[in-house]
């Protein structure tokens, strides 16, 4: 059975998620310092508010400890969960679910470098071999 698919974010949203995978378990102040770097007031609430956004997501993507005073944020699921969720999401509605129509548009698209289409045998070689 498929994964369900992690929820539509805005670009905003998504810049969030990944200054918490690179900084990891992050306050308010920390996040707005490290994308609105000499940002005031404004970016502050800003980035609070996209943070209430996603924890309030269905299911939640980030998480938030509220045990000091300064709340202390992380992403409730890793990068590799969100993209997969995400690509899974555009199998579902353009392929029937299918991620191979996905997968041959990259290989057949020429945007694949050597070292991923290698990456791609080596899994896909490893699964099947796990299959067996």
């Amino acid at each position: 059975m498929a994964k369900r698919p992690v929820s539509k974010v805005t670009d905003a949203e998504l810049r969030v998620l990944e200054a918490l995978w690179e900084l990891g378990p992050s306050t308010i102040r920390r996040l707005t310092d490290h994308l609105y770097a000499g940002g005031g007031q404004s970016s502050y609430g800003t980035v609070q508010k996209l943070l209430e956004r996603l924890e309030e997501e269905n299911p939640p993507l980030v998480a938030r400890d509220r045990s000091s005073l300064s709340h202390v944020f992380v992403a409730a699921l890793s990068r590799d969960e969100f993209v997969g969720g995400q690509l899974q999401g555009v199998a579902d509605r353009l392929c029937g679910g299918s991620v191979a129509p996905l997968l041959t548009h990259l290989i057949n698209s020429g945007s694949l470098t050597e070292t991923e289409r290698k990456e791609l045998w080596r899994l896909l070689n490893a699964h099947r071999k796990s299959k067996s």
